[in-house]
């Protein structure tokens, strides 16, 4: 038994004890049922919120007029949410209900979204309480909507996402009605916020399935309408001799399919989007195709899209990073070792490598660079692939020059030098700045 376990555990059994009904339910008990540990633990309880609040010691108000309390570990770690059994008044907004009304178990199963997450389980018997057809939908490996699915989705947007993603991390089917329903209210998506469905993208693209997860996207139509670009890359096409296995759109699915569960929201947005440009960079002379420019203006596009998701400014600018710099590990066996020393430092260059390997191999699937900048790190280390300076601004000052055009460039050829093993010593970058430039340039 894991710690939240536990304390869920514990919370029921103080309700328990106290006359109330109360049970793991939701997601938690799909999990089990799955033999997959959950992230967390929700129960639910006939107990109205407020006996809730002075049962436990530490709550919060998490969402009192649904009949959500957080009740607070005594380690003050994350809150377990406790819900009274209701029953949701008509949505207006597409995302709550205007009200709840406390009501019955048999209410609570059938106002949640998809029967695999509508059952409870009852530790005290060790017995799965299942109204809805969750345990068959389980066994058959299908994500099914409770009772009309036109109803659950127009509640409830986001819930037409999250079928995608329940789908491609179990690899389950989506029953022919939900499907149809998906497709047919997908547009409705567009109501919900950015955030929320930035969030729910992530989670598809690092849950496991992430391949699957973007064919359901694509076939639901909801990518045209979150994510157009990366529609765009259907039918563009490429060099055969770099690129056997298709067009930009295969080979950036082969990429993706590779993402472990747990991977990096930057890593899986990394390699969705390293060649997100090529379809306006895309140029034909005679039987030559090209894509200059694809990776600068990639960059430019990825930290667009993340924006409009809602995601953090260093994830923007890190994806950005890795879209743009995915194919400068090719180039690392004919820099010089200053220029490569660079890269080697940059903050982020790890997840570099990542991006780098995915795309080697949804491709040509060779890795000289790759190994070449392995065993680069490997042999070189830190100290050598990031020294302290020989010399700084201060030194410069000192020397007589005055801060101005070239004072950051005379810095960087000190650094250059230094980086490929032609100065050791502060007293020789001394000796090569006063012999290489003139005080009265900078003064």
């Amino acid at each position: 038994m894991d710690e939240r376990e536990s304390k869920a555990l514990r919370i029921v059994r103080r309700l328990t004890r106290a006359g109330f009904r109360a049970y793991f339910a939701g997601g938690c008990v799909r999990d089990r049922v799955l033999g997959v540990t959950p992230k967390d633990y929700d129960v639910a309880t006939d107990a109205r919120p407020e006996v809730v609040q002075r049962m436990f010691d530490n709550t919060v108000a998490v969402g009192a007029k649904f009949g959500v309390i957080g009740v607070v570990p005594a380690d003050h770690s994350k809150p377990i949410e406790v819900a009274t059994f209701r029953a949701d008044a008509p949505y207006v907004d597409g995302r709550h209900p205007s009200s709840v009304r406390f009501g019955t178990i048999e209410e609570d199963a059938i106002r949640r979204d998809f029967t695999i997450g509508g059952m409870f389980y009852d530790p005290a018997t060790d017995r799965v309480i299942d109204l809805v057809g969750g345990m068959r939908d389980l066994k058959a490996g299908t994500v099914r909507a409770i009772g009309n699915p036109y109803d659950r989705f127009d509640e409830d947007h986001l819930r037409i996402l999250r079928a995608a993603r329940f789908a491609a991390r179990m690899d389950f089917t989506i029953e022919p009605a939900t499907w149809a329903a998906m497709k047919r209210t997908a547009p409705t998506i567009i109501g919900i916020s950015p955030e929320r469905i930035g969030q729910e993208m992530v989670m598809i693209m690092t849950e496991g399935g992430a391949a699957r997860g973007i064919d359901l996207l694509l076939e639901s139509g909801l990518m045209q309408l979150l994510l157009p670009e990366v529609v765009e890359l259907i039918g563009c096409e490429q060099p055969a001799n770099f690129h056997p296995e298709g067009d930009v759109y295969t080979h950036t699915r082969i990429g993706v399919s590779m993402l472990p569960a747990g991977a990096s929201e930057t890593i899986a947005f990394g390699i969705l989007l390293h060649d997100i440009a090529k379809p306006r960079c895309r140029a034909v002379s005679g039987d030559k195709v090209t894509f200059y420019g694809h990776t600068e203006q990639g960059a430019v596009i990825a930290a667009e899209m993340l924006a409009r998701l809602k995601r953090s400014r260093a994830t923007q600018e890190r994806v950005a990073y890795l879209v743009k710099n995915h194919l400068k590990l090719c180039m690392a066996p004919r820099m010089r070792q200053a220029t490569l020393k660079r890269m080697l430092a940059d903050d982020g260059f790890d997840e570099l490598m990542e991006v780098a390997f995915l795309d080697a191999f949804a491709s040509s699937s060779y890795l000289g660079f790759w190994n070449f900048c392995r065993d680069a790190l490997n042999s070189m280390g830190k100290a050598e692939i990031r020294p302290t300076p020989l010399i700084t601004g201060k030194d410069l000052k000192q020397l007589g020059f005055a801060p101005g055009p070239r004072f950051k460039a005379i810095l960087k050829e000190v650094e250059d030098r230094q980086l490929d093993g032609l100065l050791s010593s502060p007293k020789d970058a001394i000796e090569f700045v006063l012999n290489n430039y003139f005080i009265t340039e900078l003064t």
